[in-house]
């Protein structure tokens, strides 16, 4: 059975960091996609940051030039680094994780609250 633990969440003022990680255990091969989405309270979840096979990345506009994604394929772990926070940036944070470049996901985290006072 694969299971996908997050850690890092917390609470932090504005403007500072936070390191989120991610970890899969169980038999999973070839892992092709690994992303990191958010939900807020009364909003959808969305896109954070991706990244493919090839070490192609995208960001959410929201995201660009503050979070960086990052991983160790030979962990099964990914990392999102989060800075300048802001307090529209207080969500809860899914890290996803798909064998596919495209398509569902195959994998979802349970969830690391990130809270930023102002």
């Amino acid at each position: 059975q694969v299971q996908l633990v997050e850690s890092g969440g917390g609470l932090v003022q504005a403007g500072g960091s936070l390191k989120l990680s991610c970890a899969a255990s169980g038999s999973i091969f070839s892992l092709n996609r690994m992303g990191w989405y958010r939900q807020a309270p009364g909003k959808q979840r969305e896109l954070v940051a991706v990244w493919r096979s090839g070490d192609a990345t995208n960001y959410a506009d929201s995201a660009k030039g503050r979070f960086t994604i990052s991983t160790d394929n030979a962990k099964k772990t990914v990392y999102l680094q989060l800075n300048n926070l802001k307090p529209e940036d207080t969500a809860v944070y899914y890290c996803a994780m798909s064998r596919r470049l495209i398509g569902p996901t195959d994998y979802w985290g349970q969830g690391t609250q990130v809270t930023v006072s102002s």
